[in-house]
């Protein structure tokens, strides 16, 4: 249904016509609305542009459930950084390149206390890099950490310099970006700085059809029509 029908269903309701015909039209206004409502298809999904964090099971990458803060590996984890614009986990690029312990930590000697952690740190590509941005290429580091160390300061050991905003969310890996965090990024590629929603470097998920309130708004317009229908009614009975 189009906003063309919606017109000529108002112009209806106030032209030429018997009573009870301009009532119905009336009432058509507001399910007219409803229909355009329902029917409209969901606007495209911004994404963010962030560092998403991801471990290692068996030969997969997983978008990690929890944030580095709060992760604690054990002595021959794989962990992985990617840079990238994003929408949700589902669609978050994966980080690339070489991800075996036994070559990445190769040349790193296990030590008493410590723990041996491999990252795969992927910048991404120039399309996910913010204006004037140059992407570092990926590599790989192993870090060397006390045993009771989370994953953060895994990554603080091997990829300094790191930023942080005040949520606590990964802005910057080794000093890429130089700035901005979690932007969001228009269907355009450009950028609004509007933080992603998370502090873990992990935007929330994003719905998709029609929100509660779109179905209260349906509502009221249904019985403000049934309303103006109503009361066409009794006056015409009087």
């Amino acid at each position: 249904m189009t906003a063309y029908a919606l017109r000529r269903a108002v112009a209806g309701s106030s032209g030429s016509g018997s009573p009870q015909s301009r009532a119905w039209a009336l009432l058509a206004v507001p399910l007219l609305a409803a229909t355009v409502l329902l029917t409209a298809g969901p606007a495209q999904a911004d994404g963010y542009r962030y560092w998403s964090f991801w471990g290692r099971d068996g030969s997969e990458w997983t978008y990690a459930q929890t944030g580095p803060a709060t992760t604690k590996p054990s002595d021959g984890d794989i962990e992985g950084w990617r840079f990238a614009v994003s929408a949700d986990s589902a669609s978050a690029a994966k980080p690339r390149g070489d991800a075996e312990f036994s070559r990445i930590c190769a040349n790193t000697e296990t030590k008493d206390g410590m723990k041996r952690i491999a990252l795969v740190l992927d910048f991404g590509t120039q399309g996910d890099a913010p204006s004037g941005g140059t992407p570092p290429p990926a590599h790989t580091a192993c870090a060397q950490v006390p045993q009771d160390a989370s994953a953060a300061d895994a990554l603080a050991a091997v990829a300094k310099p790191l930023r942080y905003n005040s949520a606590g969310m990964v802005c910057a890996i080794a000093g890429y970006p130089q700035s901005g965090c979690g932007e969001q990024v228009t269907s355009g590629g450009n950028s609004r700085r509007t933080p992603a929603p998370s502090a873990s470097a992990q935007p929330s998920e994003s719905g998709n059809g029609p929100s509660l309130g779109v179905f209260a708004g349906i509502a009221a317009v249904v019985v403000l029509g049934a309303a103006a229908l109503w009361q066409t009614r009794r006056r015409r009975s009087r």
